[in-house]
C-alpha cells in the first residue's frame, strides 16, 4: 500500500513544490530578506503588508486549485 502523504500526480506534485516554496517566502528568513520594508507604500498599505498579502493569497489559491484538481 503506498503511503497517502506522497502525492502520486504529476500535478499532486506542482501543488506540493508550490505550496512549500511559497511558505518559504512567507516565513522569518525570507520575509526579513525580502519584505522587511516599510516604504513605498502599496495600495495604501506598507510593503511588508502587502508582501505578505500576495504571498498569502498565491497560497490559498494553490490550495483551492488542489481541491478543484481533487489532488
Amino acid at each position: 500500500m503506498r503511503n497517502h502523504w506522497l502525492p502520486r500526480t504529476r500535478d499532486g506534485r506542482l501543488a506540493l513544490v508550490l505550496f512549500g516554496a511559497l511558505l518559504v517566502l512567507a516565513e522569518p528568513p525570507a520575509v526579513y530578506l525580502l519584505g522587511n520594508r516599510i516604504h513605498p507604500f502599496i495600495l495604501g498599505m506598507p510593503f511588508l503588508y502587502a508582501y505578505l498579502l500576495v504571498v498569502y493569497l498565491a497560497l490559498v489559491g494553490v490550495m483551492v486549485w488542489a481541491l478543484r484538481r481533487g489532488l
